[in-house]
């Protein structure tokens, strides 16, 4: 069994303070608020319900394969959890604030995680849609032989500042899993198909060139429509040693495909320049620093 310390910190956001709200001695969790939104009528509506695009939120760009009728949104707030979590192997586990979605703090035995964040969408340009929550994993071993020689005189200090630091550790061939936990209930896999197709299709152009469209069919058709993912499915995006990304959902595997600028491209969206959670790269950032300092 490993015994590890985990002293990392993630950034939490304030917790607003709904009326009668009830405390428990772990977390204090507000009255859960149900509000329906109002049933979208017309045909016209139906067709055209799209999610906004932005460069930095590239995500779900074409529409949901269904009409996002009578939606419950649910809002469940946590305490912070900061501080020290002493890890007895990987039962040990953070959850997402917002959410509740749970990650443990090492995956794989010796991939510790690093950020959690959460990956949200426009509806209409009227509510905001949490779709999952991610975590991000990095093998602590091939953090210290990839990276020490290069950041390991620095301080944490300067470490936490250092952009270059991020940049080596996607662009190295260190052990990652960015771990995927769908949120809402109703996605489709063909939503995540065509998502994909669009964050990673702009991300493999900057990274890997214009002609990587087999590169990227190769990548999005391991998401089959036979598969389901209802709330609280599973998918791991796993860079093995030799630049492999390694697809699994639920705990199958669906598929691998070696190709570094694949494996960029995907680690990108997380903690990249423009990633889908600015406070997730920021405690990647912090705990990066964090084990090259130990």
């Amino acid at each position: 069994m490993v015994s590890l310390r985990f002293p990392f910190s993630f950034s939490q956001p304030p917790t607003p303070k709904p009326p009668n709200a009830s405390t428990s001695s772990s977390f204090s969790t507000s009255a859960t608020t149900a509000s329906s939104v109002a049933a979208v009528c017309g045909a016209g509506i139906a067709a055209g319900l799209a999610l906004s695009q932005t460069p930095a939120n590239p995500l779900y760009g074409n529409a949901f394969s269904s009409l996002l009728s009578n939606l419950l949104l649910k809002t469940s707030h946590f305490s912070p959890m900061w501080g020290s979590l002493s890890l007895s192997g990987s039962s040990a586990s953070v959850a997402e604030p917002k959410t509740g979605m749970s990650f443990p703090s090492v995956l794989k035995d010796s991939q510790r995680l690093l950020g959690i964040g959460l990956r949200k969408k426009a509806v209409l340009g009227l509510k905001n849609i949490d779709v999952y929550a991610f975590g991000v994993y990095a093998d602590d071993g091939d953090i210290k032989k990839v990276l020490t020689e290069k950041y390991g005189a620095l301080s944490a200090a300067e470490l936490k500042e250092k952009k270059e630091l991020r940049e080596d550790l996607m662009e190295s061939d260190v052990s990652m899993t960015i771990r995927l936990q769908i949120v809402y209930g109703r996605l489709s896999i063909q939503s995540v198909r065509s998502a994909f197709q669009e964050s990673v299709g702009n991300r493999l152009r900057k990274f890997g060139g214009p002609n990587n469209k087999e590169l990227l069919e190769r990548f999005t058709s391991q998401f089959k429509d036979e598969y389901k993912i209802p709330r609280g499915s599973i998918i791991d995006l796993s860079r093995d040693q030799g630049y492999v990304l390694r697809t699994t959902i639920d705990g199958q595997e669906v598929g691998s495909i070696q190709s570094k600028p694949l494996c960029r491209s995907i680690i990108d969206l997380y903690i990249g320049d423009e990633p889908f959670d600015q406070k997730a790269k920021e405690d990647v950032q912090k705990n990066l620093a964090h084990v090259l300092q130990k």
